[in-house]
Formats: C-alpha cells, sequence, structure tokens
C-alpha cells in the first residue's frame, strides 16, 4: 500500500484517541488539527478510517453511517456510547447518537489537549 497522505495519518490518528462510547465530528476532528474541514476528514475516513474506530467520527446531527448503521450500532452498543430512541417516522428505526453525551471534547485523553 502507498504511504498515507500525512493529512490523512493525523486525522487517523485523531480517529485513534477517541475514546470508546464517545465521538468527534467530523468539524470536531477538523478544528482539533486546526486544518482542512468536515468534509476533508470525511473523505479521510471514507478512503482510509477502516482500520481505526471509524464509527466513533460522526455527523453532527447523531445521524449513523448511511449503509453502516448496523455494523455501527453494533459498536456503539457495545461499547456503551449514548444512543436516542428513533422516531417513529424514522426510517428502519436506527436510533442516533445523544450527541450532548456521547460527544468528545479531546479531554482526558490519551494525549490530554496535547493537539497532534
Amino acid at each position: 500500500m502507498d504511504e498515507l497522505p500525512e493529512y490523512a495519518e493525523r486525522v487517523l490518528e485523531v480517529a485513534e484517541l477517541i475514546p470508546p462510547g464517545r465521538v468527534m465530528t467530523y468539524g470536531d476532528v477538523a478544528e482539533w488539527l486546526a486544518e482542512g474541514g468536515p468534509r476533508q476528514v470525511g473523505r479521510v475516513m471514507a478512503l482510509y478510517g477502516g482500520a481505526v474506530p471509524w464509527w466513533r467520527v460522526v455527523r453532527s446531527d447523531g445521524t449513523l453511517l448511511p449503509g453502516h448503521e448496523l455494523r455501527a450500532l453494533a459498536h456503539y452498543r457495545t461499547e456503551g456510547t449514548p444512543l436516542r430512541r428513533a422516531a417513529r417516522s424514522a426510517e428502519g428505526h436506527v436510533p442516533r447518537l445523544d450527541m450532548k453525551r456521547a460527544r468528545w471534547d479531546g479531554e482526558g485523553g490519551a494525549r490530554d489537549s496535547a493537539h497532534i
């Protein structure tokens, strides 16, 4: 495999720092790195995220990644990630992440606010 672009390596390093049961949004990761934006982080995760806990980098509205909902949900339940009950109108009645409780701000992590 070719060497990862430096930005991709940095995004994946942040994904690995997120503790079990917690999440960061694509925008949170970009802000943590002080580089790029949510779309760039999403692209990195789509292309290279399979080797890291990809389910911990999420959309800001708490909806689960389309096409990967059931795999992500299994991880969330195993890790005890806070979820919100799905609305009856929600397609497939898939829960959402409880972003107020699940979102991680980088404090208390392996590097405790020492940004990558």
